[in-house]
């Protein structure tokens, strides 16, 4: 069997490490990092947690120029073992903890984060042979394409700071409209909307 040769994408200020069987960096979700990043400035204190991490470039992009703690989480082993090392590569493996794991089973429950960032899968079941180059894994969403961006939402609703936010990035605007109504009730609202080049960017609060 040939082994699977790593690659490497620039990303933002980082040089990122990964191979085919995790998703590959795409450029413009650096506009997740970005608003990210900003928020930081005045979040409160605490780690930042990254949830379906990959191999960790948007969290680290966020943390990159701050001194904040980031917490990645993901399923797949690959995905973690790249985290770590695209970690190290950037100089913050002291600051940075990968975990790998179900999202809901690798958390303290008396964890708190000042931020929670989530890049869940938010493809179709139905369509994700559209992509064949990218791990189903890391691309199907469910029927409706938000079965994990849900996940994800219900664990960063029990580990969030009271004054903190959550940076969610799905597929449409359809998505959001669907997650707005789901939320209800919920605790946690949807504060802001951005439209990107690909997919939707939304910051949630806590009510």
């Amino acid at each position: 069997m040939t082994a699977l040769q790593t690659q490497h994408v620039d990303f933002g200020s980082l040089r990122i490490a990964f191979d085919d069987r995790v998703l590959r960096p795409r450029a413009w979700t650096a506009d997740q990092s970005r608003w990210a990043a900003e928020l930081i400035t005045t979040a409160p204190e605490g780690a930042v947690l990254e949830l379906c991490a990959g191999a960790g470039q948007i969290g680290l992009l966020a943390v990159a120029d701050s001194d904040r703690h980031l917490v990645c989480v993901d399923l797949s082993p690959v995905a973690c073992d790249y985290a770590r090392r695209n970690a190290e590569a950037a100089g913050m493996a002291d600051r940075v903890e990968v975990r790998e794991g179900s999202m809901d089973a690798v958390l303290r429950e008396d964890e708190r984060f000042a931020l929670v960032v989530a890049d869940p899968p938010w493809v179709r079941r139905t369509d994700v042979e559209r992509y064949p180059e990218d791990p189903v894994l890391a691309i199907d969403g469910g029927d409706d394409g938000l079965d994990v961006a849900r996940l994800c939402l219900g664990v960063a609703r029990r580990h969030l700071h009271p004054d903190g936010s959550v940076v969610l990035q799905i597929g449409t605007l359809e998505q959001v409209d669907r997650l707005r109504l789901e939320l209800a009730g919920t605790g946690l609202v949807i504060a802001e909307v951005r439209e990107g080049e690909r997919g939707v960017l939304v910051r949630l609060d806590l009510s």
